[in-house]
């Protein structure tokens, strides 16, 4: 089996950075996601799902959106361990994604197989439907790919009961998982 935390491995110093470097652990019972507010060079969010026993990840400059008519960019990012979804804190100077991390949101997702494929599958088509019960994102949701090469995808909020063209994610700055701002969680760590 290949490991797909080599690339998340070769751009950190564990020495230097409070990340968790990940090991053999056991998968949640029900498929877990992640959104983290992240302040680096530039202010984005790293949407993840847990995928075959790692957080699969895409940067999504602008956050999430309720409205069924708005298409966010999805970068895909390197493979994360499932321990990572419980990252707060922040990344020192220097290191790979230096800034403040935040939990902005946490929950578990379920995968909406559109032709009996696996999330893996649904992933390497290019493909993948879901539901999410988080804090504060809920209902369907897909990321798709466009273009060759992979590089960039759309996330795409459904047409449901929690669609909402009204909803700004910038009025929910609180971590879903401390209840802490982006500043009190800088703040902690100076």
């Amino acid at each position: 089996m290949v490991n797909t935390l080599e690339k998340y491995h070769r751009k950190r110093h564990f020495t230097k950075t409070s990340e968790p470097e990940g090991g053999e652990i056991t998968p949640y019972k029900s498929p877990i996601f992640v959104l983290q507010k992240h302040r680096a060079t530039r202010l984005h969010y790293d949407f993840r799902l847990e995928i075959g026993g790692v957080l699969k990840s895409w940067a999504v400059p602008k956050g999430p959106t309720l409205d069924p008519f708005e298409k966010r960019l999805a970068v895909p990012t390197e493979d994360h361990p499932i321990e990572y979804a419980d990252y707060e804190g922040v990344i020192p100077e220097g290191e790979y994604g230096a800034g403040t991390v935040m939990v902005w949101d946490k929950g578990t997702f379920e995968h909406i197989p559109e032709g009996g494929e696996t999330p893996e599958k649904a992933v390497e088509i290019g493909h993948i439907a879901f539901r999410l019960n988080g804090k504060k994102l809920h209902g369907g949701f897909a990321l798709i790919r466009t273009g060759k090469g992979g590089e960039r995808w759309l996330l795409i909020k459904m047409k449901d009961e929690f669609a909402n063209q009204m909803w700004d994610p910038d009025k929910e700055s609180r971590s879903a998982l401390s209840g802490r701002t982006m500043d009190e969680i800088t703040n902690a760590e100076e």
